[in-house]
């Protein structure tokens, strides 16, 4: 029988305990035998300067993942020409590893916006989607709300931004317990985010 593989995409620029709380929630509590961490690289078409280098955010959610074994990270956009779709990311994986079932996680929110996202409907089609709740604004298409490609996971609602951390961390304020052990030491042992 085929591996179902969750895969939970973000620039992860640092991975925080969110990101982790939601991960491991569909790995434990959903029919998901593995969730993969997919690190976004950098878009070389967009100039982002808070943006940490590809592998320093490898680096940190491989040191998250440590002591989670259903969780592992990937870097298999990093290979990928830019700038990429995650169809494209899918069709690449599933020719890559075609014993998986790939599933996207996603938040409330981006499924709001779904219905624009390239080739949504091949995605659709192809993969199922697992979505964690978020606390946000807007209507889901109605064709979205009952498919049955679609589950809903009564995930754990967790509103901790990267965004935050990194401001957080230029001002000079302890946000360690918003961070794995691990991923804490290395941000403080590289300066990152600091200026």
């Amino acid at each position: 029988m085929n591996r179902k593989v969750g895969l939970f995409f973000g620039t992860f620029n640092p991975i925080h305990t969110g990101h982790l709380i939601i991960a491991n929630h569909m790995a434990e509590f959903s029919d998901l035998d593995e969730v993969w961490l997919v690190v976004t690289p950098h878009n070389p078409h967009k100039k982002k300067s808070s943006l940490l280098d590809n592998n320093h955010r490898l680096e940190m959610v491989y040191k998250a993942c440590e002591n989670y074994h259903k969780l592992k990270p990937s870097n298999i956009e990093f290979g990928l020409s830019q700038p990429n779709y995650t169809v494209n990311t899918l069709a690449h994986l599933q020719e890559k590893f075609p014993t998986n079932d790939f599933c996207l996680i996603m938040g409330e929110d981006n499924l709001k916006s779904f219905h624009k996202w390239k080739n949504h409907e091949v995605i659709l089609e192809n993969h199922e989607i697992y979505v964690y709740p978020r606390i946000s604004s807007g209507e889901v298409k109605s064709e979205l709300t009952d498919n049955p490609k679609i589950t809903k996971i009564n995930a754990p609602i967790v509103e901790i931004s990267s965004t935050f951390i990194r401001n957080a961390i230029k001002e000079g304020k302890n946000i360690r317990p918003l961070l794995d052990r691990e991923v804490w030491k290395f941000i403080d042992l590289m300066n990152f985010y600091k200026k």
